[in-house]
């Protein structure tokens, strides 16, 4: 009745049972001996066939397939439908490399058809090495009717979708902040960033700007950090991002860490200044030999700065202080009752810099998201349509009102 080996040779034994399913249709009828009325509905999350698969794939279609064919074992009719995701960007920036061509020149040199034509083309490069490692590990899955997400059936179900999400009040507008490409001109998703080639090791510039906090308002630390009328002091934040501190709208501290002021001198201007940074990071910023020097015996252009602690406190205790807005190039009622202050985040670490984050809404995630847990407003301008939008176009450019540096690009590679 069974037929005997004599010897285990699985890669055979492999190749048999996949020909005996063939002959005999055995997917097909493990879905049309099960009862219509029993339907166990299973869409492939799908693979892109523009990459060759690897063995990560054969891992997730496996763990798919045990729940499919165990649900078929209970009875159920399970249609599975196999699908190609012909996600845009990586597809279009083989295409332009191939042809030698840039988004500009879409419509110019090459026709939208043309264009268009040659994505599909290339989306689907390895469909045919996709389909044999599909039937050689036994994945059970329709690929003759397969979804497609170029095709115009898939998109429209998707505005169908959409409509009916709509009609029931499940939409609404809100913000978020997510990577943009200036060069391609559109959004990066997550599985996009990590392409090959995306990320690589960079010199970029830093600068530590100065926070001038205001020296008339309520704060039970106004007497530690403003010992008499002429006193200037300011808050020190470290970015690695200089352009966006024209967006600059908050300043983020971590609650439970040590901060200090150090009064002292400004190393460029030599004006006697006071700042506020995390306690941890105060010998990166001040040389040992000048702790507790005379601050009278100070010189314009001394090697040796003098510097002294006057006070200690932890970053709980300096939420809610307001300052200067650093460069205002937008101004409005809003922006000046609410934002420009300290604030509590849990992203802040003294890792780095002076264990206070220059917070920029609009270019930060984690920005966005401790500046509308504390209500703090962005900073954005209005565009030709009255659309608020950030001081950086999608050019990456800064924007007209932005009138010191307008129309240039906030980083030489764009």
């Amino acid at each position: 009745m069974y037929k005997e080996y004599k010897q285990l040779n699985l890669s055979q034994t492999g190749k048999d049972v996949l020909e005996f399913w063939q002959r005999n249709n055995i997917f097909e009828k493990s879905i049309s001996s099960r009862p219509a009325a029993k339907p166990y509905t299973f869409y492939e999350g799908p693979p892109s066939a523009n990459g060759m698969p690897g063995i990560h794939h054969v891992m997730a279609r496996a763990i798919k397939d045990i729940f499919c064919r165990y649900k078929t074992l209970k009875g159920y009719q399970v249609k599975r439908k196999g699908g190609w995701d012909t996600h845009g960007l990586p597809i279009e920036l083989a295409v332009e490399k191939a042809l030698g061509i840039t988004k500009d020149d879409i419509g110019k040199k090459i026709s939208v058809k043309d264009y268009n034509d040659a994505c599909r083309k290339e989306v689907m490069r390895y469909t045919d090495v996709w389909n044999d490692l599909t039937e050689k590990m036994g994945y059970w899955v329709d690929l003759e009717n397969p979804y497609i997400t170029y095709k115009n059936e898939y998109i429209e179900t998707l505005w169908w979708i959409l409509k009916e999400l709509h009609a029931k009040g499940l939409l609404y507008k809100g913000y978020t902040v997510q990577p943009y490409s200036p060069k391609s001109g559109t959004g990066l998703s997550s599985h996009e960033l990590n392409q090959p080639g995306t990320y690589k090791m960079v010199k970029d510039t830093s600068i530590v700007a100065q926070f001038h906090l205001k020296n008339n308002q309520q704060h039970p630390l106004m007497s530690i950090l403003f010992e008499d009328a002429n006193e200037d002091t300011a808050i020190l934040a470290w970015t690695t991002t200089p352009w966006t501190l024209p967006s600059n709208c908050a300043l983020a501290v971590g609650e439970k860490i040590d901060y200090v002021k150090v009064r002292t001198f400004n190393p460029y201007t030599y004006d006697p200044i006071s700042v506020v940074l995390a306690k941890d990071l105060v010998g990166k910023y001040f040389k040992a030999e000048g702790q507790n020097a005379p601050l009278g015996e100070y010189k314009d252009g001394d090697k040796i700065v003098p510097w002294e602690i006057r006070g200690t406190f932890k970053g709980a205790h300096l939420v809610g202080l307001r300052y200067h807005q650093l460069m205002p190039y937008v101004t409005n009622v809003d922006l000046e009752k609410n934002a420009f202050r300290v604030i509590p985040a849990d992203f802040v670490t003294t890792e780095d810099g002076t264990g206070i984050v220059h917070t920029a809404s609009v270019f930060g995630a984690d920005d966005f998201r401790a500046c509308k847990e504390n209500g703090v407003p962005s900073v954005l301008v209005k565009d030709e349509f009255g659309k608020d939008v950030p001081l950086v176009d999608k050019q990456g450019r800064f924007v007209s009102e932005v009138t010191d540096f307008a129309g240039l690009y906030v980083k030489e590679e764009y």
